[in-house]
């Protein structure tokens, strides 16, 4: 419907050319115009893309918080500060670290479940 109106505005524009013709108060209207709804639609857009990823926020929260394994730490992390954002990429990049030594990236689901395996693992290889 917004395209359709504004395809309709462009070609209404267009057919009054000759009539003004074709001035720069004529090229000036459109640039105008253009520009303002540049503006607004931007703030449309901002909202919507806000609100999905609000949306699909609760729903990853959601999973984490019915989740038995899953580490709850996570749950609202979209409100963490950049510093506790970096400081859990570190605990993640760690995990992966633990994982990746013991040749399965999917065996844990939080850094202390990681950890126990990893002790547990290696107590098991030295008493072998």
């Amino acid at each position: 419907m917004a395209f359709c109106l504004a395809l309709a505005l462009v070609a209404v524009w267009a057919a009054t050319g000759p009539l003004f013709n074709y001035s720069a108060t004529w090229q000036l209207v459109i640039n105008t115009g253009t520009t303002i709804i540049t503006f607004l639609m931007v703030f449309l857009i901002q909202r919507a893309q806000n609100k999905d990823s609000l949306v699909l926020h609760l729903k990853l929260n959601e999973l984490i918080a019915a989740h038995k394994g899953a580490s709850n730490r996570l749950i609202n992390a979209q409100d963490f500060t950049e510093d506790e954002i970096n400081l859990l990429h570190q605990y993640f990049c760690l995990l992966a670290a633990k994982a990746k030594l013991d040749h399965d990236l999917g065996r844990t689901h939080s850094v202390e479940e990681a950890e126990e395996n990893h002790q547990e693992k290696r107590r098991a290889r030295s008493h072998k």
